[in-house]
């Protein structure tokens, strides 16, 4: 089999390329611009295109299929051509799909936590020695990709994003995977340049519900109103699990679950994560993992060596008295959760949350009002956003002022310079405070690292 990409240097693209290669297919790509780290991961399985560019004579007739990236443009040439040829194109989800269709398939969804809920899945099912291929957003320790696509497995865990799948078809990607075992773990309004109203964006889960194979599972929470209503009035043919926060303390800055046993005796487990959306995430999780033939007593005894995902509520340094933490946080929800987490897991120190604006919705000014209230549980609140990211988005632009009206509160800063961010960070004194920072970017260059070991230094 020969398989073709376009726009292979993508963070998924890449992945599911060297996937293919190691499943044993002819792959090649192409791209106009390939950064770090999928040059360097492509270049080690001989991947990496010889030059970058479109090239029509890419496209040729043995190729059995051709696997169209997001970054594509629908007028691509090498498209062209392989359009011209009657070549079966895929977008990315498509082909997870045909990949996967004789697989159990479990399939996260939800505006927040699938890449945490699908890190947890996967941690439990490597600890109990269960083979899976797997599809995540995020790079995780201990697994060298993420993508894995093997012969022998008979799961498949997919982390379903709601985005478009690709630039010549417009639904969203989780609508293609129709899984066996569905999650949804909630829905705040994002993509507003795709999905213009809230309804609008709601009624992309409710179809989520909808394409579950007939017989699977539904395991949903019922914290978020939105998805609870979709699954009580989801298929009666499907079986349904309501999740909530689970039972848990917090002892000395470690969270605590509290469960029963095999003898109904209760046992607390250790977490090394905290925050009510990680409880809820762990709960939907487990009774994911109990359907796919994992118990209870299993399911602890991994999450409890559970670390995280890669920029989810990520410890950066600690010392006794303070703690930096990055997160992957940008839609208001999400701002609120973690703050709110980190609050919660330590009381007794004062909280300076660092947020960036750097999506295009959170760079909209109609959309900006969504993010009122949404650092309140910050002592000291810093947002920043770079004007020059919102004139490559071509969106209107935005004020300190407006930003600052938008958010709401007497305890927020706005920055439009990351340097300036660094040099007030670095002279506050951070004896009993803790920073977090919160972005899908990196502050145009800030070294999360560099900062968090000199204010750690410092405590």
């Amino acid at each position: 089999m020969k398989a073709h990409f376009i726009a292979i240097g993508g963070s998924a693209m890449h992945n599911l390329a060297i996937a293919m290669h190691k499943k044993g297919f002819e792959v090649t790509g192409s791209d106009d611009e390939v950064f770090e780290p999928s040059k360097s991961r492509l270049a080690k399985y001989n991947l990496l295109p010889a030059k970058e560019g479109w090239y029509p004579e890419n496209i040729t007739k043995n190729i059995d299929a051709v696997i169209l990236g997001m970054h594509a443009r629908a007028d691509n040439p090498e498209l062209l051509k392989a359009k011209e040829l009657g070549l079966k194109i895929y977008s990315y989800p498509e082909y997870i799909y045909e990949q996967t269709k004789d697989k159990t398939r479990v399939v996260i969804g939800g505006s927040h936590g699938k890449t945490s809920i699908t890190a947890m899945i996967l941690h439990v099912l490597t600890y109990n020695k269960i083979d899976c291929d797997y599809m995540v957003g995020a790079q995780l320790d201990g697994f060298e990709t993420m993508v894995k696509l093997g012969k022998e497995a008979e799961i498949a865990v997919i982390e379903g994003d709601e985005y478009l799948s690709s630039p010549i078809d417009r639904r969203p990607k989780f609508h293609l995977y129709k899984p066996n075992i569905a999650i949804i773990s909630g829905i705040a309004w994002d993509h507003i340049n795709v999905f213009p109203t809230f309804e609008n964006y709601v009624e992309q889960f409710k179809l989520f519900a909808d394409l579950i194979e007939q017989g699977g599972s539904l395991v949903y929470c019922t914290e978020d109103k939105e998805v609870k209503k979709i699954g009580e009035s989801a298929r009666t043919d499907i079986k349904k699990f309501p999740y909530s926060v689970p039972k848990h303390f917090i002892e000395k800055g470690t969270t605590y679950l509290v469960h029963s046993d095999s003898q109904l005796a209760t046992e607390n487990t250790e977490l090394n994560v905290f925050g009510e959306h990680n409880l809820m995430n762990i709960e939907a999780a487990r009774l994911a993992c109990n359907q796919i033939g994992v118990s209870d007593e299993s399911f602890y005894k991994a999450i409890s060596s559970f670390h995280g995902a890669a920029k989810r509520l990520e410890l950066v340094a600690k010392n006794n008295v303070t703690a930096v933490y990055k997160d992957f946080a940008h839609s208001p929800s999400k701002l609120k959760a973690t703050t709110a987490a980190m609050k919660k897991q330590f009381p007794d120190r004062k909280l300076v949350a660092c947020m960036e604006l750097h999506t295009f919705s959170s760079l909209n000014e109609n959309f900006l009002k969504e993010y009122n209230g949404a650092m309140a549980n910050a002592d000291e609140a810093i947002v920043y956003y770079n004007p020059d990211t919102i004139e490559h988005k071509k969106l209107k632009p935005i004020t300190t002022e407006q930003v600052k009206a938008a958010f709401g509160g007497n305890n927020l800063k706005v920055y439009t310079d990351s340097k300036k961010i660094v040099e007030d960070l670095n002279k506050m004194s951070w004896k009993n405070k803790n920073l977090l920072m919160m972005s899908s970017g990196n502050f145009d260059g800030i070294d999360f690292k560099e900062l968090s070991e000199y204010l750690i230094s410092k405590g």
